[in-house]
């Protein structure tokens, strides 16, 4: 049976900017939640400090969990070479820390789509990019996983490779065995496509999973679309919610899964509205995952 993990979406901004909240609170508020690891973020302050990391590390273990993935946001779609070099940099540090937490998943992005940036010219930086970093990445015994993604927390332009189908032309250019696809379903309605078709897709590919549930409090995903560019961050309207109550179709998305042996990590993005929100979350997919893989 695959593992479970979870991803602090509540808490980015004390963690990541603020300093509000310590990692020890996250791990904390976690560990009695019947999880088997804990997913974090290359941004977290506390990170800043390579004297720091294995001491992070130490921390989890010491629950009981372990750090199955970073999650890194690179944004490798920039037309200057200087700036793309920089993120390379950033993303081989990440890699590095992702080694020393224990980490086997490194997650990579695109980049930002960016107005002037060209479909055909923004495949080539990227996939430039990335295999730049796989070198180091194989150095380290750690796979590199690119998402489905919407856009990072702290970014004005959603993902370059956010449609399906630059996505799934993306992941075909690149071939090495440090290096797969992070699925996210919720993501695909994001970008106007079918989460399981896209699935059916890369599915051969896919290391890892997040899972979520999506949900508009307001209007439509054209407006959403209209609202997302140039705004740091999420667009307003849209919401992290209860897995089990939006747009997915765990049942069906579990079942892909396990027709090519999928048994890594699912990790549960949620709990943006309180921890009891966490916890329903962690019990639906617990109980979806016992259904599809009954004999593990």
């Amino acid at each position: 049976m695959p593992k479970l993990a979870a991803f602090p979406k509540a808490f980015m901004q004390p963690l990541c900017r603020e300093g509000t909240m310590t990692l020890q609170a996250w791990i904390d508020l976690a560990a009695p939640l019947g999880l088997d690891g804990l997913e974090y973020y290359s941004g977290f302050l506390e990170l800043a400090d390579p004297a720091h990391w294995p001491a992070a590390r130490r921390a989890v273990e010491a629950s009981g969990l372990v750090i199955p993935m970073l999650c890194c946001s690179p944004d490798f779609s920039h037309p200057e070479l200087a700036f793309r070099q920089a993120e390379i940099a950033k993303e081989k540090n990440w890699i590095r820390m992702a080694a020393t937490l224990g980490a086997k998943f490194c997650r990579v992005l695109s980049g930002q789509r960016r107005p002037e940036l060209t479909r055909e010219r923004g495949l080539e930086l990227v996939a430039q990019s990335i295999e730049a970093c796989l070198p180091e990445a194989e150095a380290c015994g750690v796979t590199l996983v690119i998402e489905n993604h919407y856009k990072d927390d702290f970014w004005t332009y959603p993902e370059f490779a956010q449609k399906m189908d630059v996505f799934c032309e993306l992941v075909d250019k690149i071939h090495h065995p440090c290096f797969g696809v992070n699925y996210d379903p919720s993501n695909a309605f994001l970008a106007g496509d079918d989460p399981l078709e896209l699935l059916r897709r890369v599915k051969h590919r896919v290391l890892t999973m997040h899972a979520s549930d999506r949900f508009l409090i307001e209007g439509t995903l054209a407006d959403l679309q209209q609202e997302e560019a140039g705004v740091a961050g999420y667009a307003r309207r849209l919401r992290h919610g209860t897995i089990g109550k939006g747009l997915n179709d765990y049942d069906s998305i579990f079942r892909e899964l396990k027709s090519v042996g999928f048994d890594s990590w699912i990790s549960i993005e949620d709990g943006v509205d309180g921890m009891d929100q966490l916890i329903e979350s962690i019990k639906f997919v617990r109980q979806k995952m016992a259904q599809t893989w009954p004999e593990a």
